[in-house]
């Protein structure tokens, strides 16, 4: 193989795709013959590998085989319209679409909780056998309030959210199970009642309700949305709809659920924020409880105005929403 005639007879072209290749941005006729130019010199390469002993020229034509290739497969980039979408579109319409089964989740929470509350405050002598008469008593003096400054803020912050984040995983991913979700329920609402009645039971319901409000409005419902979602995605399988298959319907419920569990994330964030800044905050309780409670209805209103004008599943099946990325 003379070398110097099939290096002088194909040199234009791989200069050519060289070129390309390093072009910032390529029109369309531009990148039709960078695919062209892309087959032609793997072809070369080919050829060269076989039937030359130059390796120096076999080693650069491959680094530019190389980059023409990952000039053509390069991966999605981010795209603030799809963040947009996912924001104003994607995650509201998600949980707007699963509000029937979250609010009837915040229901039987609420009225679970603060039966359990009112059941230990109303029977005192149950108290030692639940936590002990020393526990209760580190609880009520110290114990309570002592946990939102235990640790730094920041620190704070950021076990709350990936302790969160991670419970509402689990009830997203039990879900298709039901019975895991109630037990994940009930273990939350037997914390909350006894630890809420052992405080009234001592005289300090103002110091719980105090300091749980605040920021329990919000990482509750949190909570019950991931539980909510959750059950939606287990009885899609148990009772789908009518036009839908078993696999349809749950795989429709799952990208659902799939949305609710990375818009959660940020949820939680802001619910971990307000836990360890505001909630431990030396400012007055009903400063406290209003900063809780204007960001749970700033959230509630956001589900509700933008979920409801998000288009259904009928007429979007939501997978543009899962990934907030976009094609170079």
């Amino acid at each position: 193989m003379d070398l110097d005639a099939y290096v002088a007879e194909h040199g234009g072209q791989w200069r050519r795709l060289e070129h390309l290749v390093d072009r910032a941005r390529l029109d369309a006729a531009e990148v039709d013959e960078l695919v062209v130019l892309y087959q032609r010199v793997s072809t070369h390469l080919s050829v060269l590998r076989s039937r030359s002993p130059d390796p120096a020229l076999v080693s650069q034509l491959s680094q530019l085989v190389l980059r023409a290739r990952a000039r053509l497969t390069v991966r999605p980039r981010a795209s603030w319209a799809a963040v947009g979408r996912f924001l104003l579109v994607g995650f509201p319409g998600a949980v707007w679409r699963a509000w029937p089964w979250w609010c009837a989740v915040a229901t039987g929470f609420t009225v679970l909780s603060f039966a359990l509350i009112w059941f230990v405050a109303d029977n005192p002598d149950a108290v030692p056998a639940l936590v002990g008469e020393e526990a209760a008593a580190h609880l009520v003096e110290s114990g309570f309030a002592g946990y939102y400054t235990e640790f730094s803020a920041p620190t704070f912050a950021f076990h709350l959210w990936t302790h969160n984040a991670w419970l509402a995983a689990q009830c997203l991913a039990a879900g298709v199970l039901i019975v895991p979700v109630g037990y994940l329920l009930w273990q939350n609402a037997l914390n909350i009642g006894v630890v809420g009645g052992v405080m009234v039971a001592y005289g300090r319901a103002d110091v719980f309700f105090g300091l749980i409000t605040p920021h329990g409005l919000l990482e509750l419902t949190g909570v019950f949305v991931a539980a909510g979602v959750g059950l939606r995605i287990g009885w899609s399988w148990i009772a789908p709809p009518a036009q839908l298959s078993r696999g349809a319907a749950v795989a429709r419920a799952g990208r659902d659920g799939i949305v609710v569990a990375v818009g959660l994330v940020g949820v939680f964030a802001v619910s971990a924020l307000v836990e360890a800044f505001v909630t431990p905050a030396a400012v007055p309780v009903p400063l406290r409880v209003a900063v809780g409670a204007a960001v749970w209805v700033a959230f509630l209103t956001y589900v509700v105005v933008l979920g409801r004008r998000a288009p259904g599943p009928a007429d979007h099946d939501g997978a543009d929403v899962l990934d907030p990325v976009s094609a170079r």
